[in-house]
């Protein structure tokens, strides 16, 4: 059946991930490959999720935040996915610049109490 399908093995090699989070994501109706009795196949929209996902997990969204918003292209398709996606964009990059502003005041702590320390040993 291969005709541009990937086998299961293919598909974690190609993702670099593990056979228990590939099935996951078809546990929780992320990825639906074809099935050929007991082998699955997944076929361009499968690859194209998985890339969206592996995206979204790198930006940090829940994988149930992901789910939803691929679930929207079937329902209200691009138009209605790219709103929603605008929407979580803003509030993760709100989130995010806020842990960026969190780690440089750590840091930035850090650096302070070191060069004390640091400087205190000298004198």
């Amino acid at each position: 059946m291969p005709d541009g399908k990937l086998s299961f093995k293919d598909m974690c090699a190609r993702f670099d991930v593990t056979a228990r989070t590939l099935r996951y994501y078809e546990y929780i109706e992320l990825l639906s490959p074809q099935k050929d009795g007991r082998v699955r196949w997944y076929g361009p929209r499968d690859t194209a999720r998985m890339t969206l996902i592996l995206r979204g997990r790198r930006f940090g969204f829940s994988l149930e935040e992901i789910r939803q918003w691929l679930m929207l292209y079937d329902q209200s398709g691009t138009k209605g996915q790219n709103t929603a996606f605008i929407e979580l964009a803003d509030r993760q990059l709100a989130l995010l610049d806020q842990q960026l502003r969190d780690l440089e005041a750590t840091i930035a702590d850090l650096r302070q109490l070191r060069d004390s320390t640091a400087a205190n040993m000298q004198g």
